[in-house]
């Protein structure tokens, strides 16, 4: 489904369903976005994301997506998909549940937006920002009033990109969100009231 458009930057974001398993594969590629991921690092403990890297994160994943649960949003340009940001309730990412540094601010239930995966071509383009805006949108489909990020503060100019996978806060703050807390230098945690 459609969940936020963009004409000025040719931008199409839909939400994540087994229609467009495939296009999630092609974006991913062999390498499962970052070293067999598929986005799983978040919703497994550590153990057993390590011992599924690759083709058992993909297939959880998309056991994930085929039984309609919440998963996140994909960017498109010219119909090819270029950008994935994961959104879903927070109690679904156990690693994020049991962080001593991401703990819960409060009680109130909140969607996570846990990653973002851009295609090489489409970084430092400003589509992170489009891609949380689709999340956003998202979130209000789903009738959501909370949504958290946990963006990385950045601590050089030329930080590999595999290190940025949960974003940067000037993304999140372009898109309007604000921060809430900061129990560590490099990890704020910042909120979108919808």
């Amino acid at each position: 489904m459609l969940v936020y458009s963009n004409e000025e930057h040719n931008i199409k974001i839909y939400s994540l369903d087994h229609t467009r398993w495939e296009d999630f594969e092609l974006l991913f590629g062999e390498r499962g976005a970052c070293g067999g991921c598929w986005c799983m690092s978040w919703r497994l403990k550590k153990s057993e994301f390590e011992r599924g890297k690759g083709e058992f994160n993909k297939n959880s994943m998309k056991d994930i997506v085929y039984r309609g649960k919440p998963v996140g949003v994909l960017a498109y340009v010219d119909d090819n998909p270029i950008g994935w940001c994961a959104i879903a309730p927070r109690e679904v990412y156990k690693r994020l549940e049991s962080s001593r540094v991401l703990k819960r601010i409060d009680d109130k239930p909140v969607w996570s937006i846990s990653c973002l995966f851009i295609a090489k071509d489409f970084r430092r383009k400003g589509i992170s920002t489009e891609l949380i805006k689709g999340a956003i949108e998202y979130a209000k489909l789903n009738e959501v009033n909370i949504v958290e990020a946990y963006p990385v503060v950045p601590y050089g100019n030329n930080v590999p990109d595999a290190f940025l996978w949960t974003g940067v806060p000037v993304a999140f703050e372009e898109a309007g969100f604000t921060v809430v807390e900061r129990r560590s230098k490099w990890k704020p945690m910042l909120r979108y009231y919808i």
